[in-house]
This record gives structure tokens, sequence and C-alpha cells, in this order.
């Protein structure tokens, strides 16, 4: 309840009040003159005076416990606010969808492994089971997702950005783990398990991976680009020149491939 309006509720309490002192004093004068009528008055009196004090009882009661409330409104109103503030940095990095990792292109990976002989009736090829990694050698971690945010896009020149937004370049970010995320597939899976027209590739992906400059990196080639976001056309080579900028990605040249390289923002 506001202050102003407490206030005004107590004085016309109190008006009230003083009207009833005022009828009681009438009636007591009334009493002196015609005393064998005035006690049904009086007691009606009464009543309405013992009514009135259990309502102003209760008013009192809930002004303490509105009071009592105040400070602890006060604490949730700035905890609000900071969480407000909070929600709207993280809403400034995070797209406006949620990413998809799994695309066509890593679905067509996996179907190019080849099962162990008594698990096709499975209906899928788990990609654990694997050969054991040399010791001493870490398995690789799922390519980053470092998506910008408004700021570093509006860092980025005007020329160099032309008319890209958050959500296309954030959706080409995704698409880019996504192939990266094929290619360990592809690096990880033993010969055995390939089909005969991945061999050669993977054996390929496995000599650019040794590179010094590849090395312990995630990658894609750059003839793994094919949409859905990230596509070789004008709006594909702005975005990669972008992220190229912000410091998301690097390239290489492997013998004939262009390797494109994800990186950790500083």
């Amino acid at each position: 309840m506001d202050v102003t309006e407490a206030g005004s509720s107590l004085d016309s309490l109190v008006s009230s009040f003083n009207a009833r002192i005022a009828e009681i004093q009438q009636l007591v004068v009334a009493r002196n003159m015609y005393p064998a009528s005035s006690i049904s008055d009086l007691s009606a009196v009464d009543s309405a005076l013992t009514a009135l004090e259990l309502q102003l009882h209760k008013i009192k009661i809930r002004m303490r416990e509105e009071t009592e409330a105040i400070p602890k409104a006060k604490k949730l109103i700035e905890a609000s606010l900071r969480q407000q503030k909070k929600l709207q940095k993280l809403s400034a990095v995070i797209p406006s969808y949620v990413p998809h990792r799994v695309t066509k292109t890593t679905e067509d990976a996996t179907k190019c492994i080849r099962p162990e002989p008594g698990v096709e009736d499975l209906g899928f090829v788990s990609m654990q089971l694997e050969e054991p990694a040399p010791k001493g050698k870490k398995g690789r971690a799922s390519p980053p997702l470092f998506y910008i945010n408004a700021d570093e896009l509006n860092s980025v020149p005007p020329y160099m950005k032309q008319r890209l937004t958050l959500e296309k370049v954030n959706a080409a970010i995704d698409d880019m783990a996504t192939y990266a995320e094929a290619t360990a597939q592809l690096l990880k899976a033993p010969h055995r398990k390939l089909t005969e027209n991945l061999v050669e590739r993977a054996m390929e992906l496995k000599e650019i991976a040794a590179t010094e400059a590849v090395k312990g990196k995630h990658f894609f080639l750059e003839s793994d680009i094919k949409g859905p976001s990230l596509k070789h056309d004008h709006t594909g080579r702005a975005i990669l020149t972008v992220l190229r900028h912000l410091g998301r990605i690097s390239e290489t040249r492997v013998g004939h491939h262009r390797v494109i390289l994800l990186l950790r923002p500083h």
C-alpha cells in the first residue's frame, strides 16, 4: 500500500471516529432527557464501537505486515533488475534460435561407417567402438561454438560486413562446427569401419591433420561448405571475411586444399 493512500485511509478512519463520538455525546444528552428509552440506543452504539475497534485492530496488523514487507520487496526488485541486466547481456550474445549441431553432413558421414559384424540389427553405429587412442594422447573434444555478439559485429567495418546480420553469422558458425564434427568423425573412425569411398578421404584428412599448421585444431575443408547457412556465394565469402577479422577462424593451404581452422576468440 502506498504511504499516501495509507495516510488518507487513516484520516478517514479518524473522521469516522470523531463523528461517532459526536453522536455518542448527543445520545448521552438524550439519555439524561429520556433515561428510560435511551438504553437500547446506547447498546447499539456500543456494538458499533466494538466493531470499529476490531476493524481498527485488523488495519493496524495489516499496516505492520505491509511495513515489514517493504524491505523484502525492495530487495526483490533490486535482484530482479540485476537479473534483467544479465539477461539483456546474454540476449545480445545468444542468437535468436537454438543452433542444431546434427545436420545432414554429420548424418551422411555416420552412415558411411561400416558396422561391426553382428551389430547390423542395432540400426546404428556407435562411434565409441573405436580403436584405443595411443597412450598419452587425449581424445579430440567437440568443435567449439564461439558465437559472436552484437558489439563484435558492430565493430567490423561496414565495407566488410555489408548487410550481414547477427543471426546469419552465428548460423554459419553452427554450420562450420558441423563440418568440423564430420571431419573429426572420419579422423577417429578405424579404416575397417569406413566404406571404400571414404577410406581415401580419411587418409587424406589424417595427413592434413598431421601438418604443423593444423595439428591439434578443429578444421574442415573449403570443399565441405554446402549450407544450409554457409554457402559458396557472395554472402558466404563475406561471412568468412568477418569471422577471420573477429578471430573465429583462420585459413591455411595444405597441398591443393584450402583448410579452415576453428579458433578460440582472444
